[in-house]
């Protein structure tokens, strides 16, 4: 899967952009805040319908304008198609080959990606809502079904707070208003669970051998799941629900002392652990890069497995946080498979072939023009 052409207009700092790409490496040099991010930041959105860099759509439209919108054309196996997504104040459009899809959740994973990004290197130290969002997100690009169920759960879930909070302050009394909600929360976090145990099982699995790879075979990485009530990966859908049952029959006097929902898929974690140790307590700088790169790595390798294409692969800035070894890995690893787009300042004191015959581009000012 490629993208062939991009237009933006009044996208960010771009009141108007055009521009082709080749099925290789295009690498899009310039200064800081002259609108590089910009551009990978249009793919990503193009693809995903949500920005990696903000939650506010209305960042993404330019200053003064009432709507940004983006067009591309990708190609994949069986042909090319073309895919618009319109923002504005109202929400967001989406069009693929020319159909208005009704739903954002029908329209992502039509265009797959995978986006590396200095922040992404915060994976494995971050925050548990980064580790989250990233299963989310992915899981999303290769499952329709799975962006539709977390929609439901978050729409669930907020509802159950509000009732939670109305019984605290004593707004609320009827106890039978929580328990239609709480098995309706248990259905669909049950279901999400259930989702990510099987995409951290084959995520693992393409991140074993590449981690392996990189440490030079020194280290052995595994992948867990924490669930924040004790479900596992060995049980099936009903008794997931079954657990979830007994604990929210035990703590339920407690979620109404503390107004809130106590367990769910919005309070789990992932935890990565590389030669028995949490690296995210004990790893030094190095193995949380290794890792952080393992996992994006991997996550190229079962989306191809998953539907038969290998994703547009987007590393924003990131050549810069790697050394020569990993910078060399990655490159390798990527050439002449996955269309890939690198940001940069420079590319001097990166010697590698993969760069040498790189499409390359400049952008000032959101004005990008081809040099090579």
């Amino acid at each position: 899967m490629h993208i062939e052409e991009l237009m933006l207009k009044n996208y960010r700092n771009y009141g108007q952009l055009e521009a082709s790409f080749e099925n290789k490496v295009n690498v899009i040099l310039g200064e800081n805040a002259q609108g590089k991010t910009n551009v990978m930041e249009s793919i990503f959105v193009l693809a995903m319908a949500k920005s990696h860099r903000t939650s506010n759509d209305k960042e993404l439209i330019r200053w003064d304008e009432d709507y940004a919108k983006i067009e591309g054309r990708i190609t994949k196996t069986h042909g090319s198609v073309p895919l618009q997504l319109v923002v504005s104040k109202k929400g967001k459009r989406a069009k693929y080959n020319h159909i208005e899809q009704k739903k954002l959740s029908q329209y992502v994973g039509n265009m797959n990606v995978v986006m590396f990004a200095p922040e992404d290197l915060n994976l494995v130290k971050g925050s548990p809502q980064v580790r989250r969002r990233f299963i989310d997100m992915e899981i999303g690009q290769v499952s329709p079904v799975y962006l539709h169920d977390i929609s439901q759960y978050q729409k669930i879930l907020q509802q159950r707070n509000h009732y939670l909070k109305q019984l605290q302050i004593k707004k609320q009394t009827d106890l039978t208003m929580l328990d239609i909600l709480t098995d309706q929360f248990i259905q669909m976090a049950a279901k999400i669970i259930f989702k990510r145990y099987e995409f951290i099982q084959l995520l693992e699995q393409w991140a074993f051998p590449i981690h392996e790879g990189i440490s030079r075979g020194l280290e052995t990485l595994k992948i867990q799941y924490k669930p924040s009530a004790e479900v596992s990966e060995d049980q099936d859908l009903s008794k997931m629900i079954e657990v979830y049952e007994n604990k929210f029959h035990k703590v339920k006097t407690r979620e109404i002392e503390r107004g809130t929902t106590l367990f769910g898929p919005h309070r789990d974690d992932l935890e990565f652990i590389v030669n028995g140790r949490d690296v995210q307590t004990f790893g030094s700088q190095g193995q949380q890069r290794t890792t952080a790169l393992s996992v994006k790595l991997a996550e190229i390798e079962l989306i191809n497995k998953e539907i038969g294409e290998y994703p547009i692969l987007l590393l924003d800035d990131v050549l810069s946080e790697l050394d020569d070894y990993r910078q060399s890995h990655l490159l390798n690893t990527i050439q002449g498979k996955v269309q890939t787009f690198v940001t940069t300042t420079s590319v001097d004191g990166i010697d590698h072939r993969t760069l040498k015959e790189a499409a390359t581009y400049h952008v000032q000012s959101g004005v990008m023009t081809k040099i090579q």
